[in-house]
């Protein structure tokens, strides 16, 4: 059976222009191009998707991902037992931050003592230096180090407005989600969270670009913003995004 783009992202749950971009990318190749442009795809990059979906939940590169599965050798089954045992660990870390989240509840509400050292457990130091070199990896030094900059020097309340800022316009853009990512309702707040993004660093066009494609693919941020905005939020975002900055060549690409 041959599915096409917008039956294998139903299917899968990604995004068409995340599709396209694998694409681009040589990640995940169509198997025929139609007549009429549209990609279509078989049983083949199903499972390949799916490979590709769980290397992401394991936060490696996109290029990262493309050279595992594509290197001579490739074992599906060795990997799939591999991508359990990872998720398991996950699964396990996850649980110590639901019991920090319950504790910390239960000590606002005045019914536990919670010891300061407790409400850090289960957060990785691991993770947020990954965090930071995946920045580093994707754009270079200079922004990393301008945010820090940027943010050091910031007020308490200063850092509150901020934070204040980017949940306004986050909520505004799941508000007006239904206008569709190319609306100028649409497009006017994601021209607020490119100025909103510029607090930290001189965001160019092409690195708000990058921070689109993350938004939309990196397997936390996708849970930050389905939790908080609903299911196919990122899609949404990274594809308002993604018009934004092609600006009068935006468009949808066909299949």
């Amino acid at each position: 059976m041959q599915y096409t783009v917008k039956q294998l992202s139903s299917l899968a749950g990604v995004g068409r222009r995340t599709l396209h971009y694998y694409d681009q990318l040589g990640l995940l190749k169509p198997d025929a191009i139609g007549t009429n442009g549209y990609r279509y795809y078989g049983e083949a990059a199903l499972l390949r998707l799916q490979q590709i979906l769980f290397f992401k939940e394991l936060d490696l590169s996109l290029t990262d991902i493309r050279d595992t599965i594509d290197r001579p050798g490739f074992d599906t089954l060795q990997a799939l037992r591999a991508h359990r045992q990872s998720l398991q660990e996950r699964l396990r870390r996850l649980a110590r931050l639901i019991e920090t989240v319950d504790k910390t509840i239960l000590h606002l509400n005045g019914e536990l003592e919670m010891p300061k050292k407790e409400h850090y457990a289960g957060f990785s130091e691991a993770k947020q230096r990954g965090y930071e070199e995946e920045i580093r990896q994707r754009y270079g030094s200079k922004e990393l180090d301008e945010s820090r900059k940027r943010w050091g020097g910031f007020s308490s309340g200063k850092k509150a407005a901020v934070q204040d800022d980017f949940g306004r316009i986050a909520t505004s853009l799941r508000d007006v989600r239904a206008t569709g990512p190319d609306s100028p309702e649409s497009q006017a707040l994601v021209a607020q969270l490119h100025a909103w993004v510029n607090n930290f660093y001189d965001c160019s066009i092409e690195v708000f670009e990058g921070l689109g494609h993350m938004y939309r693919e990196h397997p936390d941020f996708r849970t930050m913003y389905e939790t908080n905005y609903g299911a196919g939020f990122p899609e949404y975002l990274g594809d308002a995004i993604d018009f934004y900055c092609a600006g009068p060549r935006g468009g949808v690409a066909p299949g």
